[in-house]
């Protein structure tokens, strides 16, 4: 088993199955987006560049995911948070899917992707 596969797997419920809803659906919107494992935690890439990343902060309730250029996209989608006082990355924070807005996501997505393709860094601050 593959090191991203084994990460989804070890994860406890709820946010096992979070997680593997939100990888289908990352790799459905976005067909070429690239899995990388690094730093001990799922990213997802366009170019070798990070655009997102899944994780389980210690003591949170909730999978956070971490939108690389999030800043940039915090004005258009007020749902993304700054936790942890972060420079530019900014999350999602899905605690159930049961109000998971997909179609807000897919677009968030699309937007993310966009922003590091049009970017000549991922990590520009």
């Amino acid at each position: 088993m593959n090191p991203i596969d084994q990460y989804f797997y070890n994860q406890t419920e709820p946010y096992q199955s979070i997680m593997l809803y939100l990888r289908s659906l990352i790799l459905k919107v976005v067909p070429r987006i690239e899995e990388k494992y690094s730093y001990k935690i799922p990213f997802f890439c366009i170019d070798k560049k990070p655009v997102l990343y899944l994780n389980v902060l210690k003591g949170t309730d909730y999978v956070d995911v971490a939108i690389v250029h999030g800043i940039i996209l915090e004005e258009k989608y007020p749902q993304l948070k700054n936790y942890n006082n972060r420079k530019q990355v900014r999350s999602l924070q899905v605690k159930s899917l049961e109000y998971f807005d997909e179609l807000m996501f897919s677009q968030l997505l699309k937007d993310a992707v966009a922003s590091v393709e049009n970017s000549k860094r991922a990590w520009f601050v």
